[in-house]
């Protein structure tokens, strides 16, 4: 009876062993302790059947997945964070996640329905895919979401509204696309944005009204652009505690207007340009590789004693001019009265 009592108490633990190894996908590894499922790099072509309903993270980085849809997780309700980058991607259509990673696949495009079933979604991440374009309806329903990879895609084009839903963004990351322009609207509803990540784009205009929606920017990066001015009344716009710019490698062009801009940011207290002695000049052709902050006031100097010389040289003409003009009148005037003094005699 003994021994009985003993068998019936571990038949429990035996059965959920049994159970938990039959559970796990094959070629996986999963870590009931910590419910995980580790599917990577395993060649697979499909979501694998058999994932342990309590696993919150499963991982199939690295696969060759190129369709993922709902029927693929059902039962899965515990599922929080699903990891697919480096696969084949082109189409998809996810489950309940916190966060999503998608990085390093062919999306072209987000389906109309993306946001179904993802509507607790904090952190999505679709960095190095084929995107091109980001209409008013693509991110729609994602009124959680906080971070936003959407860096090294092919990206030329987004809508006004299109980061409408998304007003607890706190990370922006847009880098290495072929963005032209930063749009007075298309932040309009991101008060909690702390990191605005824009470099290597091909940025020459920031419109006046583009950042006065962020009130918690702390960084923004500007680095490899195609800046060449900026307006001083652009970065006034950010009413924030502090926000560090970095706006290195753009081909500036190294004026007095210039220097005014940087020299009014820099003694602006919650503005600090991280790189300001890496901004070097382009043009013009003289002053090419010269670094802004080398030149100190030196442009606007210059400037002003240009213009003081054309100032003067334009009033010594002048008053040449008018010499010249009274010379003449006196010598035709002394003509004259010589011609009337012949005639009298």
């Amino acid at each position: 009876m003994h021994i009985l009592g003993c068998t019936m108490l571990l038949l429990p633990l035996l059965l959920n062993t049994a159970l938990g190894s039959k559970l796990c996908p094959s070629h996986c590894l999963c870590y009931e302790s910590s419910h995980l499922v580790d599917c990577r790099y395993l060649g697979l072509v499909r979501v694998p059947p058999g994932v342990p309903h309590g696993m919150w993270l499963l991982d199939l980085s690295g696969n060759e997945l190129t369709e993922v849809h709902t029927r693929s997780f059902l039962g899965l309700w515990s599922l929080k964070i699903l990891l697919m980058s480096n696969n084949s991607i082109q189409t998809l259509q996810p489950q309940f996640l916190e966060r999503l990673d998608l990085s390093f696949n062919r999306l072209r495009g987000l389906p109309q329905d993306f946001s179904q079933g993802l509507f607790s979604l904090q952190d999505l991440q679709l960095d190095h895919n084929l995107l091109k374009h980001l209409d008013s309806t693509s991110l729609d329903g994602f009124e959680k979401l906080r971070k936003l990879d959407l860096s090294y895609n092919h990206i030329r084009a987004i809508d006004v509204g299109s980061f409408g839903s998304l007003s607890r963004l706190s990370l922006l990351n847009l880098s290495g696309n072929r963005l032209n322009v930063l749009k007075d609207g298309l932040l309009s509803m991101q008060l909690h944005l702390e990191v605005l990540l824009l470099d290597h784009n091909n940025i020459s205009l920031i419109e006046t009204e583009a950042l006065s929606p962020l009130r918690s920017l702390t960084l923004f990066g500007l680095q490899g652009n195609h800046l060449q001015h900026i307006r001083f009344k652009t970065f006034l716009k950010l009413q924030t505690t502090s926000t560090h710019l970095q706006m290195s490698i753009n081909p500036w062009t190294c004026d007095c207007e210039l220097q005014r801009v940087f020299s009014k940011i820099l003694h602006v207290r919650h503005l600090n340009v991280d790189d300001y002695n890496d901004i070097i000049c382009r043009a013009p052709p003289l002053l090419a590789g010269s670094s802004l902050a080398s030149l100190d006031s030196q442009l606007c100097v210059a400037e002003t004693a240009t213009v003081l010389v054309i100032t003067i040289t334009v009033l010594l003409a002048v008053i040449g001019t008018l010499i010249k003009a009274e010379h003449d009148r006196k010598n035709k005037q002394a003509a004259s009265d010589t011609d009337s003094e012949r005639q009298d005699r």
